[in-house]
């Protein structure tokens, strides 16, 4: 076996290993320098805007690069007249309410319009009803009317927010000192619009006798004694006309009984 051998160096070379020691930490620097640089630049292309072409004035087109241009302002739309608003209002709004609204201002004129009382206020309120410029009725001296009742019978529509409502009427007519009479009933057809949202009668109604149409035929069969009995029992009545048998032992009895006003009139009684 070699025997150990221990080396002996008179000088050092020092200068060797300050040099190497010095290099390594300058190379360090030199990486992370780069690498910051690196990241830098991605960072900058990436938030670039694109390229956008513009056309140039010789006709070809160059690539500029601009940035994006904030959006533009919403136009207001222009305001809508009152009359276009309240239609719309009333058309999507409120339609029942509006036919509502006709159909009471109709049967309130109709009222107005028949009644003969004499009073100034209800000449005053028909004036106020009526279209302007159209006259008043005109009665012979002593004539008193009185409504008895009016009803709507009808609403069609005639045209932009305009209605015909025909009403059906009945009074009760006086003339000096006479007992008032009961009249036909008529059909009155008058055409309401609703202006500013409030209805208002555009021309004179139409009047005519009211249609009754005919009557419906009505059969009856024989009632059994004991349904005939208890219907009696029920109305107070005496004369049987006849009944209907609906087939689940349940009977409709029309038996002539007397009302609390002493007037005897042909009723229906159900039995059982």
């Amino acid at each position: 076996m070699e025997p150990e051998r221990n080396e002996v160096y008179e000088r050092i070379p020092w200068e060797t290993l300050e040099e190497k020691k010095t290099e390594r930490p300058w190379l360090m620097y030199g990486l992370a320098g780069a690498l910051v640089l690196g990241s830098l630049a991605y960072s900058f292309m990436s938030n670039r805007p694109g390229p956008v072409d513009v056309p140039s004035t010789a006709g070809t087109s160059a690539t500029v690069t601009v940035a994006s241009p904030p959006p533009p302002p919403v136009a207001a739309m222009p305001p809508t007249s009152s009359v276009m608003a309240a239609e719309a209002d009333l058309y999507a709004v409120h339609p029942e309410r509006v036919i509502d609204r006709v159909v009471a201002h109709a049967e309130w004129f109709v009222a107005e319009y028949l009644t003969v009382d004499g009073s100034e206020q209800g000449r005053q309120t028909l004036e106020a009803l009526l279209p302007a410029g159209v006259p008043l009725p005109v009665a012979p001296e002593g004539t008193r009317v009185f409504v008895e009742w009016v009803r709507a019978l009808a609403v069609e529509e005639s045209g932009p927010l305009q209605f015909r409502v025909d009403v059906l009427a009945r009074s009760l007519a006086a003339g000096g000192d006479g007992a008032y009479q009961r009249q036909p009933p008529l059909q009155v057809s008058v055409e309401v619009r609703m202006e500013n949202e409030t209805p208002q009668v555009v021309m004179p109604p139409s009047i005519r006798p009211a249609d009754v149409g005919d009557a419906h035929t009505l059969s009856l069969s024989e009632v059994p004694d004991e349904i005939a009995n208890a219907a009696r029992e029920q109305s107070g009545g005496t004369e049987i006309l006849g009944g209907i048998d609906s087939g689940s032992g349940q009977w409709q009895v029309v038996v002539v009984a007397p009302a609390p006003d002493g007037v005897s009139r042909p009723v229906t009684v159900i039995v059982p």
